[in-house]
């Protein structure tokens, strides 16, 4: 008997989308004004799920405040208010797009958070454009 309980979260970042191996006229056609040299922001927001089997003593899936705490930790300390480029050292040399800051929050608390619980993340970066990630 399985259950999901999230955590919704929020962070403000900078980023700037391109590929250094291109050119400048070929960056612009595939990335736009994701682009921008002087970088674009957004208010990310991030809903982490967690799926397990509830405890019979506690009747939690997973403590939510320690789930929070984690979160708070190990991501929005890094991430907020942050230039992803130039701020976040998993992005020197990976662009950051929504798919790879998803794949790498989903790395950074996989290693904090017992492999008996299955791991989800969600980013929303904009109200209408989101990623998952895994996708089973």
């Amino acid at each position: 008997m399985k259950v999901a309980v999230s955590r919704k979260e929020h962070f403000n970042a900078a980023h700037r989308l391109y590929n250094p191996d291109w050119t400048d006229e070929k960056n612009d056609l595939v990335f736009g004004k994701c682009n921008n040299p002087n970088f674009h922001g957004h208010n990310y927001e991030l809903i982490v799920t967690l799926i397990g089997e509830p405890d019979s003593n506690t009747g939690y899936v997973f403590d939510m405040k320690v789930l929070s705490d984690l979160i708070k930790e190990h991501i929005l300390k890094q991430f907020d208010h942050k230039n992803l480029n130039l701020d976040v050292v998993y992005f020197k040399s990976m662009n950051p797009t929504a798919e790879n800051i998803a794949i790498v929050i989903w790395r950074i608390l996989r290693q904090q958070i017992d492999d008996k619980f299955d791991l989800k993340i969600k980013l929303y970066e904009t109200e209408r454009n989101f990623v998952e990630y895994p996708v089973h």
